[in-house]
């Protein structure tokens, strides 16, 4: 890889791997919650997600939307609803209050295939449902935010590996406590780096200068003056914002790898402001 230019890969061996154990996984489950960053509604959801999850019906959780600017996810919200005919709902793993929310619209959406099994004579069980998406949107921590008030495991099922385990959260509903991860067959260099500006990307996969840059870059273009007042300075650069943070190493030169670093974990933990950065 080129110093001055991000170039991000996936590996098809990878990939493939990923597929098959998502697969495995929905095979178990009536629906899904797929969970995207709300930083990037478009960019991180699966554009073949219609194909990868077949007809199971999904709940979208546009997940750390505590670190969005609320107005402009609203008008996300309503193109996600219109170009896939499911719900969306805001959340972040902080805050329980959009839980109950959450756990009555997924049960609504598997109530068919309840139904179905129960036409064929079965009794009435309890919703099955999974949560999945994209590395590090934040499914664990969904996961956990859904099984906080109840930890009762219920055990492998018939014909389901010991490893897969469900936890009840309520008398209606069955979480698999295990997140499928969606495969990232990616040629799209914009997008990519964007999932890498929010850690959906291995870090082994980039040079953490250059994403700071692409991502300074992109700041200056939407949100310039936020930046900069964080900042402090007049020129979003990271020569610039090294000098004015002190970060120098010995001998007088900016340190520009910590000074990326930290750029990188201030955009990531929301301390320089709420941002979006897909375009509508």
């Amino acid at each position: 890889m080129k110093k001055d230019k991000l170039h991000i890969h996936w590996y098809p061996g990878h990939i493939a791997k990923a597929e098959k154990q998502l697969k495995a996984q929905l095979s178990l489950v009536d629906a899904v919650i797929e969970v995207i960053d709300a930083r990037l509604p478009l960019s991180s959801s699966y554009d073949n997600i219609t194909g990868l999850l077949g007809d199971k019906p999904r709940l979208i959780l546009l997940n750390k939307a505590d670190l969005t600017d609320p107005n402009e996810l609203n008008k996300f919200i309503k193109i996600l609803e219109e170009k896939t005919g499911f719900p969306v709902l805001k959340s972040d793993a902080k805050n329980c209050k959009d839980l109950n929310i959450v756990v009555k619209k997924i049960v609504e959406l598997s109530e068919p295939r309840i139904l179905a099994i129960m036409a064929k004579g079965l009794l009435r069980r309890p919703a099955r449902v999974m949560v999945v998406g994209m590395p590090n949107v934040g499914k664990s921590s969904i996961i956990n935010k859904l099984t906080r008030s109840s930890k009762t495991k219920i055990g492998a099922k018939a014909g389901v590996t010991r490893q897969q385990q469900w936890v009840r959260i309520n008398p209606q509903l069955d979480l698999l406590d295990t997140p499928g991860i969606i495969p990232m067959k990616q040629e799209d260099q914009i997008r990519a780096k964007k999932l890498a500006f929010v850690n959906s990307v291995s870090e082994n996969a980039y040079s953490n200068e250059i994403v700071a840059k692409e991502l300074l870059a992109m700041l200056e273009e939407k949100y310039p003056q936020t930046v900069k007042d964080f900042y402090k300075v007049d020129n979003l650069s990271l020569e610039d914002i090294a000098k004015s943070r002190n970060w120098i190493k010995t001998g007088g030169n900016s340190d520009i790898e910590r000074t990326a670093v930290f750029i990188l974990r201030d955009f990531r933990e929301g301390k320089i402001g709420k941002f979006i950065l897909d375009e509508i």
